[in-house]
């Protein structure tokens, strides 16, 4: 029994500890008010608008290096400028010594052909009865 009667004693102590906190709970009201919620509703919507102006610079970033940006280097193009220049020149030089070939080789024929002549010429002059013979040989094929 004395215990009970110690349990009870304790339990009502704790339930008059319980009521005085719930009074003063009760007392203890926070006001909510729309003043302060409004304050830190515009300090979020600041540092949110502060985030997307920096998103907002960095896209425009990107989107003006995209604009520039180009699909064949610039050192790859003065590359093929210069092998093309260089492809041109070679071409020039060869074609030009290959047109300065043929026209030494077309003297050569001149000369060759001109020295054939000339023997025919002599061998004519010192055999005029064969050049007779070879003048109507030529006239018969005609």
């Amino acid at each position: 029994m004395e215990l009970m009667a110690d349990e009870m004693a304790d339990f009502k102590t704790a339930l008059l500890e319980l009521q005085k906190r719930s009074e003063q709970l009760a007392e203890m009201s926070i006001p909510i008010s729309t003043e302060a919620l409004e304050k830190h509703l515009n300090s979020f919507l600041q540092k949110q608008e502060a985030v997307n102006e920096k998103r907002n610079e960095i896209l425009k970033g990107i989107d003006s290096k995209l604009k520039n940006a180009r699909l064949i280097p610039n050192y790859l193009l003065i590359l093929l400028g210069i092998a093309g220049i260089l492809a041109l020149g070679l071409v020039s030089y060869f074609g030009y010594k290959v047109n300065e070939n043929r026209k030494g080789n077309f003297e050569l024929s001149q000369m060759i052909m001109e020295s054939q002549n000339k023997l025919y010429e002599d061998y004519f002059a010192s055999y005029p009865e064969i050049q007779e013979t070879y003048c109507k040989w030529l006239e018969e094929n005609k």
